[in-house]
């Protein structure tokens, strides 16, 4: 923290000149001199130091904001590409079931149409 400023001289002759007697004006400024050198007064200067330094902190910390969701976006994205290669499988075996059901329920028919077609000769 910084010190204020304070101008003790003239402090005393502004007292004097308001009519305070010279020894009660300086022991005046003495008193107000003192309580300046234990005062912590933030100056102006502080304030915009811890300015400063609070934006600092608040660009690193967005910073990396933007990396956390530049990772996340990139972890998303490679995931949502397994899933679809996952899902692209699926369906074609799902398309490869199909088609041998297909085969096999023709090949059932033409069965059936076989041991149809004996009993009717039979008949």
């Amino acid at each position: 923290m910084g010190q204020v400023a304070f101008d003790t001289q003239e402090f005393v002759e502004t007292l004097e000149n308001a009519g305070l007697p010279k020894e009660q004006a300086r022991a005046i400024s003495i008193a107000v001199r003192k309580s300046h050198e234990v005062a912590d007064v933030a100056t102006r200067r502080d304030l915009e130091d811890a300015k400063k330094d609070i934006g600092v902190r608040f660009d690193k910390v967005d910073a990396q904001i933007a990396e956390v969701r530049k990772d996340l976006s990139a972890e998303m994205n490679l995931k949502f590409e397994r899933t679809d290669a996952q899902v692209a499988l699926l369906r074609k075996d799902i398309e490869s079931l199909t088609n041998r059901l297909v085969i096999k329920m023709a090949s059932i028919m033409v069965g059936l149409i076989g041991v149809a077609t004996a009993i009717i000769k039979l008949l």
